[in-house]
């Protein structure tokens, strides 16, 4: 979408995106684990899902437990994806913070 210039006084830009919600507290947080194989290759990741929450603290959350666990990882369509099985790993970290996991 690209803003358009109008030389009307009346003329009122409205931004149509949406905003972010705030971070809620880890206590509040109901993160979910799972392991994933299918539609990657034969390759396994764990994905830590229902952060709710801004991008910003979601990436920051990811590149905890990227380093805790030593491995790669990404921030996609609102989960974390770590490479390998690391569900106990994860799910430890994440309570020692805070977070409930299931």
């Amino acid at each position: 979408m690209s803003i358009v210039y109008s030389t009307n006084p009346d003329f009122n830009y409205e931004d149509e995106s949406v905003p972010e919600i705030e971070t809620l507290p880890a206590n509040q947080q109901k993160l979910r684990l799972r392991m994933e194989r299918s539609g990657r290759g034969g390759k396994t990741v764990t994905v830590v899902s229902n952060f709710i929450g801004k991008t910003e603290d979601l990436e920051v959350l990811a590149k905890q437990l990227k380093n805790h666990c030593a491995v790669g990882g990404s921030v996609k369509e609102g989960e974390i994806i770590l490479q390998g099985d690391f569900r106990e790993k994860v799910a430890t970290f994440l309570r020692s913070k805070g977070y409930p996991v299931k």
